[in-house]
């Protein structure tokens, strides 16, 4: 499930054209936490993507949750997300 979960993130955040793109599920680093107990994960995501450059980061967020969106409070419970545009890597 957890790795499926990963796999559907990835597909999604391809809408945003990433030039890097890692997502983690970090879903073991909270357990016992009130949000894991409904059984959707916490993930991190970095992302790179030409998309962003320009973006103020708070657009840049934006548009990761966006592309996420049907999958938040199901799937996802917390995202943590570094969203770079590449001429800041």
């Amino acid at each position: 499930m957890t790795a499926a979960r990963v796999e559907l993130i990835r597909q999604k955040l391809a809408t945003l054209d990433p030039l890097e793109l890692d997502v983690r599920d970090d879903s073991h680093l909270h357990a016992g936490h009130a949000g894991a107990a409904s059984g959707a994960g916490h993930f991190s995501v970095k992302i790179v993507s030409p998309r962003f450059e320009g973006q103020r980061l708070v657009m840049r967020h934006r548009l990761v949750y966006d592309a996420v969106r049907d999958m938040m409070h199901s799937d996802i419970h917390a995202l943590a997300i570094t969203a770079l545009a590449p001429s800041e890597q």
